[in-house]
């Protein structure tokens, strides 16, 4: 195996490499041989055991049926019988060491010339016939909000002369969320019903009349801390094992009338959406950005700050959201994208929240999840939320067929997507992060 370079980059992110799995070499895939993320699927239509799979082109690879195919070496023999058995967080819980062994070892078998094609051809399933579920077991569930564009566009709804909270450029804020109603991509849910507020003196309980989508990236947690011992910004990627997508589905009436004092509650925990595969930190790693907050903002204090965050704490990832409308999807139109921004812009890195998670002793766990908040860019048409697209619904947005939405009606589709581009490296992507919106239960 090759090691790394200064840069964290071995033969495996080599843009020129290309595979036998014909598919992977499509320029616009999100899935090449450079990325290899990590899911757990069972054949469509079937009751058997969920196993973990790696997506390579419109293909997933069954890492059940290459386990029981071949003959590995005794360094990626222990790493494939847990990944055939579906157990992807006792997978992830051995760290970037586990993940660059794997990921080597699947490289050199897929690539074109390697001459495992004969006995792995049979392992590949067609992406359209794998059920998807949760990429892992999820314990617990935190939100962030280090979408700075996000916090003003929306704090300026409210607090026209304080968007932004005195706290927030100082710590990274978040809140507790419910793991129980995460969901994998292509899982619908229903409106849900609350108690809000309208001009009536007293408050009605009934279906949201405010829904809406909020455009997000989740960490994984790989290693977990013991209770009582916080993670060092100088070790704190170490404990993350990649990244999903993740649309936190927000009830936008319920939410302005319960989140004060405590914070969100019934208006969050409702449904959240993940896309169903880990693309891994080492697959991220050629789209690292340095870290700079500018000269006349607040400074992370030392417990947030370290060298290495500050030269490739941020990463470049396009992010995109895209709806289509039950008339769109009648006469077979595609959905049309609403908007785009970068994780670039985010104000707080993934190293940061990991190390303020912890700082307080708090044990972080595999498989636990870490939502960013809502990625917004700096123009008012990168909103990541209707609410700032429509600025609080008071100005809809126009779809290009003439339809117009303020927040989201039955039978709305929303697709959160993403992907990295740089010169020089191959293009890889996150794939779909998408549910509709169903009719509340009568």
């Amino acid at each position: 195996m090759s090691g790394l370079d200064r840069h964290g980059l071995d033969a495996t992110h080599d843009a020129a490499l290309r595979s036998w799995v014909a598919s992977a070499n499509d320029l616009l895939t999100d899935f090449p041989l450079q990325n290899l993320p990590l899911g757990r699927f069972r054949r469509r239509g079937s009751d058997e055991p969920l196993r973990a799979g790696v997506a390579i082109g419109e293909a997933v690879l069954d890492l059940r049926l290459a386990c029981e195919a071949g003959s590995w070496s005794p360094e990626m023999s222990p790493l494939i019988e847990l990944l055939a058995r579906g157990e992807l967080n006792a997978f992830i819980a051995l760290g970037a060491a586990a993940r660059r062994t794997l990921r080597s070892v699947l490289s050199l078998a897929l690539r074109e010339g390697s001459g495992s094609e004969r006995w792995l051809q049979p392992c590949l399933v067609p992406q359209a016939q794998a059920e998807m579920a949760l990429p892992c077991e999820v314990g617990d569930y935190t939100d962030f909000f280090t979408g700075i564009h996000h916090a003003t566009a929306v704090g300026k709804l409210f607090r026209p002369d304080q968007p932004l909270l005195p706290n927030y450029e100082w710590v990274p804020i978040g809140y507790h969320g419910r793991s129980s109603s995460l969901q994998v991509s292509g899982q619908d849910f229903r409106r849900p019903r609350g108690q809000y507020k309208t001009d009536a003196a007293v408050p009605v309980f009934g279906p949201c009349q405010r829904l809406d989508y909020e455009l997000e990236l989740g960490a994984i947690v790989g290693p977990g801390n013991a209770l009582g011992e916080p993670i060092p910004m100088a070790r704190a990627e170490q404990h993350l094992a990649g990244l999903v997508l993740l649309n936190d589905w927000s009830a936008r009436d319920v939410q302005a009338w319960e989140y004060q004092p405590l914070g969100p509650f019934l208006a969050k925990n409702f449904a959240t959406t993940l896309s169903p595969w880990i693309v891994t930190m080492e697959a991220l790693q050629p789209f690292r950005r340095p870290f700079e907050r500018a000269a006349d903002r607040p400074q992370p204090l030392p417990h947030l700050d370290g060298e290495a965050n500050r030269a490739q704490g941020a990463i470049d990832i396009a992010l995109e959201v895209w709806l289509q409308t039950p008339a769109m999807r009648e006469r077979g139109d595609a959905a049309e994208r609403l908007m785009q921004s970068n994780f670039r812009d985010a104000y707080w890195t993934l190293a940061q929240l990991v190390a303020h998670h912890s700082s307080n002793g708090c044990n972080l766990r595999p498989g636990d999840l870490l939502g960013s908040g809502t990625q917004s860019g700096p123009l008012p048409a990168q909103g990541g939320s209707l609410l700032e697209l429509t600025r609080g619904g008071r100005e809809p947005i126009t779809l290009p067929n003439g339809e117009t939405r303020r927040f989201l009606q039955d039978g709305d589709s929303v697709a959160l997507r993403a992907f990295c581009e740089r010169a020089g490296q191959r293009r890889i992507g996150f794939g779909e992060c998408v549910a509709t919106v169903l009719a509340p239960r009568s």
